[in-house]
């Protein structure tokens, strides 16, 4: 089982900017996909953007040109760099797993972490 522990989320004002943090317990370099969702009270959980064991990246397109998913392997951990942020970025967002390629389906994805809460206002 891999623990996912996000960090980074806070409170931001239009066009700021906000870096998560996504801490894993296992090696993520030996074939996880790695990503973050999102989601507001009441609605479905969205895919944000991916980042596969390769490093291709794949992004919502909500986020693209925004947005910036890496991960440093030795690290074990990934990032989600969001600039330009706007109002309707505001949204738990969670650190997401699956072994393998990334999927695009929420239900794929084994290991979620806690979520850590970005509000953009303004």
């Amino acid at each position: 089982q891999v623990q996912l522990v996000e960090s980074g989320g806070g409170s931001v004002q239009v066009g700021g900017s906000l870096r998560l943090s996504c801490a894993a317990s296992t090696y993520i370099g030996s074939g996880y996909c790695m990503a973050w969702f999102r989601q507001v009270p009441g609605e479905e959980r969205e895919g944000v953007a991916g980042i596969a064991d390769d490093f291709s990246t794949n992004y919502a397109d909500s986020v693209t040109g925004r947005f910036t998913i890496s991960k440093d392997n030795a690290k074990n951990t990934v990032y989600l760099q969001m600039n330009n942020l706007k109002p309707e970025d505001t949204a738990m967002y969670y650190c997401v797993s699956e072994y393998g390629t990334c999927p695009s389906w929420v239900d794929e994805y084994d290991y979620w972490g806690q979520g850590t809460q970005v509000t953009v206002s303004a």
